[in-house]
């Protein structure tokens, strides 16, 4: 059904695009009604408003927190319009009618990101404007609902192409709109609320909705949520692919963990080569050296600026992304001569606080994986050297971020070989052997960390056949003592952190 729009009622918090609204309602003959500082906004632009106030009978009151809670507002918004007992009490009641809604709630967590002051964060609790937003969209069949400055325009649009008239279709996708709103707004009070206690519902609302060409395969429909560009610059290259930011998202939790100069190469969120070095031009080398082959169409990440020099090097190699936290000209005109290739530029570190996964009909919820180790106990005859000891912790940090289960080799502070994804520990370290002999890695003095315990003493002994010096993992087996006694007879350092890092 079409219904005219002959009345409205305005009052929002952001004002910017408003004016054009306000002049083409007028130039169609509606009656605009208004509250404080946007009545103030609308009679400046040259438009008459009936203020609120006028029609309850009552003032703003309560420092505002009461303007447009009132019968005669609600009523005039939720009325129906076919129904003859409504419009008795419109009528014995002196309602006016509403058949156009724009109001737009308190910025609550634009106020929470800006301030700690809890009395200035509990103002910016909207209760008007839920409660109307809320009002007109269950009535959506007479009147339409506007909750946001980013539906201005649209709305705009339809006032010039259709004269003021909406079709139910076009109400009903407003109301949507609305609701989705509001229960965006519930949730970010919810969550300040629940900052110390645990919730006893799962309540995540992400908007900034991206569609991508498709999801993990062609047939897959896929979209991203949230606003990136908060945490990037993109400064070249295609549009991001829902693989593209799965690996974006591995990538910069790897490098998180390094203040040194350090280059990673990121393959299907497992990472195939990483180093650490005095200049990014030596890590990157030495990054692409632990597994050139992988590195092929890889994500590239490094926490220290892209100079010309590296950049000729990385131009070398087909690689998709490419993320630094800045680049110098004339290394951003090397890397730009691939149209597709994306460069970001890394505005700050990330690392999540908190992971969710769908399992079955429900959610997994999990802090994230921040520590390394609880304890530090050298469970070998000898303890680590200094130089092993810098190589278990990197080691460690690395092993980390590979999928279970998951070995990690390195020496200098280069991964030389990695096995993960494997379904026995045994078999995540033969791959990892046969990926340092791959690319003529010699193992001699190299360390080994394991995401979980050794549960027999095979490990032990094959990485000392390989001439591994030192291994570290969490402990925890029954048969711990199997690979201590081994370790011990074969003068291998042991390191155990009572820390597992399984990733699945």
């Amino acid at each position: 059904m079409n219904r005219k729009i002959q009345s409205a009622l305005i009052s929002v918090f952001y004002k910017d695009g408003l004016e054009p609204i306000v002049h083409k309602l007028h130039e169609l003959g509606v009656q605009l009604y208004s509250t404080g500082g946007t009545q103030t906004f609308i009679e400046q632009a040259g438009i008459p408003c009936t203020a609120v106030e006028k029609v309850t009978g009552y003032p703003s009151i309560l420092g505002g927190r009461v303007k447009t809670l009132h019968p005669k507002v609600f009523g005039g918004i939720l009325a129906r319009r076919d129904l003859a007992e409504d419009q008795k009490h419109v009528q014995e009641y002196d309602i006016p009618l509403f058949d156009l809604v724009i109001v737009d709630l308190y910025p609550f967590e634009e106020t929470v990101k800006s301030t700690t002051d809890e009395k200035t964060i509990i103002e910016k609790i909207d209760i008007g404007g839920v409660s109307l937003i809320r009002a007109a969209g269950k009535n959506y069949k007479d009147v339409c609902i506007v909750a946001s400055r980013h539906q201005y325009s649209h709305l705009l649009q339809l006032l010039e192409q259709q004269k003021g008239v909406t079709t139910l279709d076009e109400r009903r996708n407003f109301a949507a709109a609305a609701f989705t709103e509001c229960a965006h707004y519930d949730v970010a009070i919810a969550g300040y609320f629940n900052q110390n206690r645990e919730a006893d519902h799962f309540q995540l609302s992400v908007g900034g909705k991206q569609s991508l060409r498709y999801g993990e395969n062609p047939h897959q429909a896929a979209a991203f949520y949230g606003a990136i560009n908060t945490l990037f610059e993109k400064l070249n290259g295609k549009e991001l692919s829902y693989n593209n930011l799965v690996d974006i998202d591995a990538a910069c939790q790897i490098v998180s963990e390094f203040s040194n100069p350090v280059f990673a190469i990121i393959k299907h969120t497992n990472v195939c080569g990483i180093a650490e070095r005095n200049s990014v031009s030596e890590a990157w080398a030495a990054a692409l050296t632990g597994d050139p082959e992988s590195a092929f169409g890889g994500v590239l990440i490094t926490n220290q600026t892209i100079d010309k020099e590296v950049a000729e090097k990385i131009n070398e190699l087909f690689f998709e992304i490419l993320i630094a936290p800045s680049y110098h000209e004339d290394a951003l005109t090397i890397l730009k001569s691939k149209k597709n290739r994306i460069l970001l530029q890394q505005k700050e570190k990330f690392y999540p606080s908190k992971e969710f996964k769908r399992i079955l009909n429900g959610i997994l919820v999990q802090e994230a994986d921040t520590k390394n180790y609880a304890e530090w106990t050298e469970a070998g005859t000898r303890a680590s050297t200094a130089t092993e000891k810098v190589d278990l912790v990197f080691a460690n940090i690395v092993c980390k971020h590979l999928k279970s289960n998951a070995i990690a080799l390195v020496k200098d502070r280069q991964l030389v070989g990695k096995g993960c994804g494997q379904t026995s520990r045994v078999d995540a370290l033969r791959q990892a052997l046969e990926k340092a002999k791959q690319f003529g890695f010699s193992l001699h003095g190299a360390v080994l960390a394991s995401d979980a315990f050794f549960p027999f003493d095979d490990c032990a002994r094959l990485a000392h056949e390989a001439g591994i010096s030192a291994l570290i993992q969490p402990g925890g087996s029954v048969r711990d003592n199997d690979t201590i006694e081994f370790c011990k007879a074969n003068n291998m350092a042991l390191v155990m952190t009572q820390t597992r890092h399984f990733k699945h």
